[in-house]
């Protein structure tokens, strides 16, 4: 007699089919996005392009497009392998172990970066078995559905599915794909050792009551009374039920012991992870707000924990950045908003910030709230995340080229009123303001109207702006100020939004016959010429930042990654931080004088 288990289930998507689909897709994107980084050097022959590694022993053969920004469209189902003239299987982690000596990974890293790699894969598996959805049941999906159908993530990261920390069964209770349920658990963080901040207009009464309810918020303080402790002392954090389980009972042992920090039980709202897989959604009530907790995984190049020192200032921040948001016409005009982080709490009483050196364990427990969109919308309106447009399903569709045949609009025009609400309004910030935020797919949740982006919402304002010039800001969020020099603070522009997201679209639209690659960078260029014309005010700052300058630094997001695995760059500095090849050309430059 054959006993079925639940651990049986966990490798099911694991099949020869799957695997061969993600381990083609996953070699191409290695191929693809290392020659942009200038590691590789395919080079063109009769049938296509070829790659020769391991001392040309191993030779990938493919057919491809190049785009602007050395943009590489591979066309997976014509790679082929060969090894010593013998044809082989493609294989993600023996092409990444075949250029290890070309990309400087050390050996001490490797198995790490390998192992990202190997997740990469299972995550990709699981989406072909369970996720893949046609585009045209997301063109009216809900915010959330659409969430979990993405495939891709990061667009230009190799390893961008790591969640090293994960086993299977949290993969299947936790990853943001499987769209399962999640209900919280909360945790009472006595006062004296934690820091709780809130925003302008919130207390942290109004916080928990709005967050919990009353009669769940009692239920907690009836808890600790039922300790013989008093409520008054401790300040509440909502917990990822990963983190509980695999550390804080653990790891902060005697924080539990000595009732420093006291175990109240899981919250009654159900969540649904986000694609920044720390971040949660209240799909119970929408309209409270999202949950974002340390989770001490290691993926794309950093433990996930939140730093409670770091996180004192984020509803500051927050508020200071959403009072100029609201406060300037041109950014009102283009329906330009932020989600403001709200309130923020972190946990330091523990034995690991009694230590001069920081680490990951002191940013074990923590957790911020930040605004839900769900009331920011119009009831023709609805919310999808950016990172949207660049997803294909199953058999390879493009949602965002469904999304311009739904809208019944010339092409031209819909991109139109993409860029208006994406591009003009970080040109704006960044001329106006000399305000950078990180604007890419996932920051951004677009408001569409008949299938048309009409404006744009930023969240993750706390920990990725920086303020590049000499507005003034108040003392408690200094740490806003960035020294960064004038030739690379035109790189939010250029590599955060030409090089990060526009050079994927672009070429997504253009091999689908939609918009030619030179009409999408006309418009790109119309658009900025277009703000430059509105704002003759800011010509000075425009001619220092020179958006249209011939070429710019080329800066290198793998090279990040593979130079350390376990911490990607240093969050107090990422300007200095940052690796270059090079330059790219700007592909606005060739339009400067259009128009």
């Amino acid at each position: 007699m054959t006993v079925t288990t639940e651990q049986d289930s966990y490798a099911t998507h694991l099949t020869t089919r799957t695997m061969e689909g993600a381990q083609r897709a996953l070699v191409g994107k290695i191929i693809a996005e290392l020659a942009h980084e200038r590691l590789v050097a395919p080079v063109a022959d009769e049938d296509g392009h070829r790659l020769a590694v391991d001392s040309g022993r191993v030779v990938y053969r493919f057919r491809a497009r190049r785009h602007h920004l050395e943009h590489w469209a591979i066309d997976g189902r014509s790679i082929e392998r060969t090894v010593d003239g013998v044809p082989t299987r493609l294989d993600a982690q023996e092409l990444i172990t075949e250029l290890a000596p070309a990309l400087g990974i050390s050996d001490a890293l490797l198995p790490t970066y390998l192992e990202e790699i190997a997740s990469t894969l299972s995550a990709a598996a699981w989406k072909s078995e369970h996720g893949a959805r046609d585009v045209a049941t997301l063109l009216d999906a809900d915010y959330q559905q659409i969430e979990s159908a993405m495939t891709e993530g990061h667009p230009a990261f190799v390893a961008n599915n790591g969640r090293i920390g994960y086993g299977a069964d949290d993969y299947a209770a936790y990853a943001p794909e499987t769209g399962a349920p999640v209900r919280l658990v909360w945790l009472a963080a006595r006062r004296a050792v934690t820091h709780l901040a809130c925003g302008r207009g919130l207390d942290e009464q109004r916080l928990y009551a709005g967050e919990l309810g009353e009669p769940a918020l009692e239920a907690f303080h009836d808890r600790l009374r039922a300790l013989g402790l008093d409520p008054a002392d401790y300040v509440l954090v909502p917990v990822h039920p990963w983190q509980w389980v695999n550390k804080i009972a653990i790891t902060f042992a005697p924080d539990l012991g000595r009732q420093d920090l006291v175990h109240l039980g899981v919250g009654e709202d159900s969540y649904q992870p986000q694609q920044s897989i720390r971040t949660f959604f209240n799909s119970a009530q929408p309209e409270r707000h999202y949950v974002k907790m340390s989770l001490s995984i290691q993926n794309m190049g950093f433990v996930r924990g939140l730093s409670p020192r770091y996180m004192r200032a984020t509803p500051a921040i927050n508020d200071w950045v959403g009072q100029l948001v609201d406060a300037d016409p041109t950014l009102r005009e283009c329906g330009f908003g932020i989600l403001r982080e709200r309130a923020s709490v972190g946990y330091t009483g523990d034995a690991y910030h009694r230590l001069d050196r920081v680490s990951p364990h002191q940013k074990m427990v923590a957790a911020l709230w930040r605004e839900s969109p769900v009331d920011r919308i119009a009831p023709d309106e609805r919310l999808a995340t950016m990172a949207s447009l660049l997803h294909r399903d199953g058999d390879g569709n493009a949602l965002v080229s469904a999304m311009i045949r739904a809208s019944g609009l010339p092409a031209s025009e819909w991109l139109r009123s993409y860029l208006r609400a994406y591009v003009r309004p970080v040109v704006h910030c960044l001329l106006r303001y000399e305000l950078a935020y990180m604007p890419h797919g996932e920051n951004l949740v677009m408001v569409v109207r008949d299938h048309v982006p009409v404006r744009m919402l930023m969240k993750d304002v706390g920990e990725e702006i920086a303020v590049m010039g000499d507005l003034p800001v108040p003392d408690e969020i200094a740490r806003v100020r960035a020294d960064v020099p004038q030739d690379v603070r035109a790189l939010s522009l250029h590599t955060d939004v030409f090089d990060g997201f526009l050079r994927f679209l672009a070429a997504i639209l253009d091999g689908d016959g939609v918009i030619a690659e030179d009409d999408f960078w006309a418009q790109v260029a119309a658009c900025i010429r277009e703000h430059e014309h509105d704002h003759p005010e800011l010509a000075e700052t425009a001619r220092r930042y020179d958006l249209f300058r011939p070429t710019f630094r080329h800066s290198c997001l793998n090279r990040l990654q593979l130079r350390n695995t376990v911490q990607m760059v240093d969050l107090a500095d990422q300007a200095e931080s940052l690796i270059f090849a090079g330059e790219l050309v700007n592909p606005i430059a060739a339009h400067v004088g259009q128009g």
